[in-house]
């Protein structure tokens, strides 16, 4: 049976930041993740979790401008000394907060970029985060993010994913592969997933359209997580959607697995 983390940062918004760990402990949820941890007391979100008994099994580095439309961090040429002072925030949480993942989004470089300095960069970023997550035993991920809701992501692919994890083999690297993303891109999920499942180190899910809950668009969850439960996969597979109504009142998907 698929193990399921709630996304504290999509999920259950409804109240504040803290008290939303409990709400997943009590709707049944087995882990929690957190897109950016950054704007809270790490302190008291460790307790919080040791105190609902849930572990942290995500967490992004920070990304800079990213998520207030500009170009982010890892893959933009002239950002290193940002990106620096990044992986030494992230650090500070990760030690206090002990993830079992972290995620390094590429960005969205500016056209006027060459990619391959873009990849050069790309690269140079993971390597870095690498040292720091392999210290602290936490698997490095890293997402593809589809390229219509977000024009200009430098990762976009499954298969970009892969050839990154094949040219870097120094160091260990993984997918975050994100159900609405892949689909958003136009791969089929019951043939793309079981082809890099080796790869993957998170799994994530939202509807489409439109990034809701499961049952308002296209996507066949159950056959989802029944292949998600014949697969090898140890790994979480989180609730990252963003929920019409109160959360509680969107967890139909989840009754049939507890």
């Amino acid at each position: 049976m698929p193990r399921f983390s709630a996304n504290i940062t999509t999920l259950f918004r409804e109240v504040q930041f803290i008290e939303r760990i409990g709400l997943a402990a009590a709707a049944g949820f087995d882990a929690i993740e957190i897109q950016f941890p950054y704007d809270q007391d790490p302190a008291v979100l460790r307790d919080e979790l040791e105190a609902q008994n849930l572990p942290l099994v995500l967490m992004n580095f920070p990304v800079g401008d990213l998520m207030a439309g500009g170009e982010g961090l890892a893959a933009v040429p002239g950002r290193q000394a940002e990106l620096e002072r990044a992986l030494s925030e992230a650090r500070t949480f990760a030690e206090v907060l002990r993830p079992t993942s972290m995620n390094l989004l590429s960005g969205r470089p500016d056209p006027r970029h060459d990619p391959a300095n873009c990849r050069e960069v790309f690269e140079s970023s993971l390597r870095q985060a690498g040292l720091l997550t392999r210290e602290l035993g936490i698997q490095l991920l890293t997402e593809p993010v589809n390229n219509i809701d977000q024009p200009g992501f430098f990762l976009s692919t499954q298969q970009q994913a892969m050839d990154l994890i094949a040219a870097m083999p120094d160091i260990d690297l993984r997918i975050q592969y994100d159900i609405y993303h892949m689909q958003m891109m136009g791969s089929d999920l019951f043939t793309s997933l079981p082809a890099v499942i080796d790869r993957v180190g998170h799994i994530q899910f939202s509807d489409l359209p439109g990034r809701t809950q499961p049952g308002l668009g296209t996507i066949e969850f159950e056959r989802i997580f029944k292949l998600i439960d014949s697969l090898d996969y140890r790994g979480y597979v989180g609730a990252e959607y963003f929920p019409t109504l109160p959360t509680s009142a969107t967890l139909d998907w989840l009754k049939p697995y507890r």
